[in-house]
């Protein structure tokens, strides 16, 4: 316990800067300029934290400007059209931007009124200026993108020898199948019978109608009978088969003569009626 009496000295604070002096009459007074260690003014630092960051954006913004190059204003890109091309496939394969439409406005001088007819040979301007007249090529100019173009071209325009194999030339007709022959006699006139028959279904044979014949006419085309019923009422028997007129006109076979005197009509006339009445002339052994 402290002693009755005595008095602690508070302590002073330590005196921070120097003196200064205060005029009083002509004395001069010993003023300390005293300044405690919280409030005295010192310039102010930064948190490390803060300036660390800055720092590093700054060296990072550093480093973006050295890798950043400005790029200079490129040429007008120019496309060199093939054969196959079109402005629209040119604009979709070259990305211009407003497609064929904004492709022919920028090239209309070149081009002309027709978009649609564009040239090979012909240099189309993708950006920038407008086109310019087919010039030609250097043997000497190097070909980069032009020989990825031919080729694409090719594969989209191949020439027709070697798109399908060039067609035989047709073969020559054959000849018209000559008009079948027949012998102007008995046996000739037998046999054309025959096959205008079968070309109506009418039955017959050659021997049939052979036998028949000889026993009627005995082959004689011109045969007329004038001496049976039928003469005796105005309508005589004639021919290699002896066909009465109205029998003639009745079963006369269409592509044959109607004269009752030609020896195929009058055959395959008789050979109808008798199909018709008979079954065949085969059937047919007399007077019919």
């Amino acid at each position: 316990m402290p002693a009755h009496g005595k008095h602690r000295r508070p302590k002073r604070r330590p005196l921070s800067r120097g003196i200064a002096l205060a005029g009083t009459g002509g004395a001069a007074l010993a003023l300390p300029l005293v300044a405690t260690a919280g409030t005295a003014h010192a310039t102010p630092h930064k948190a490390p934290e803060i300036a660390t960051v800055e720092k590093t954006a700054a060296g990072v913004s550093a480093k973006i400007a050295e890798s950043v190059t400005v790029a200079p204003n490129s040429a007008p890109k120019t496309y060199t059209v093939t054969r196959g091309d079109s402005l629209s496939l040119i604009a979709h394969e070259q990305g211009v931007r407003g497609g064929w439409k904004a492709l022919y406005q920028a090239n209309r001088s070149a081009v002309g009124d027709n978009p649609s007819l564009i040239h090979p040979g012909l240099e189309l301007t993708l950006r920038g200026k407008s086109a310019t007249a087919p010039k030609p090529k250097s043997s000497t100019t190097k070909r980069t993108d032009a020989t990825d173009r031919a080729d694409r071209s090719q594969q989209r325009s191949v020439p027709a020898t070697q798109k399908a194999p060039a067609k035989a030339a047709p073969a020559a007709a054959a000849p018209a199948a000559a008009a079948k022959s027949y012998a102007n006699n008995l046996d000739g006139w037998i046999r054309e019978s025959l096959d205008v028959m079968a070309k109506y279904g009418i039955p017959g044979t050659y021997d049939g109608i052979h036998r028949n014949i000889m026993r009627e006419s005995s082959g004689n085309p011109q045969a007329i009978n004038l001496w049976d019923s039928n003469a005796a009422k105005g309508t005589p028997s004639k021919g290699l088969l002896q066909v009465i007129e109205p029998t003639f006109l009745a079963y006369h076979v269409p592509g044959t003569s109607m004269d009752l005197f030609d020896p195929v009509a009058n055959i395959t006339a008789a050979c109808n009626y008798a199909a018709d009445r008979y079954g065949s002339i085969d059937n047919v052994n007399g007077p019919y």
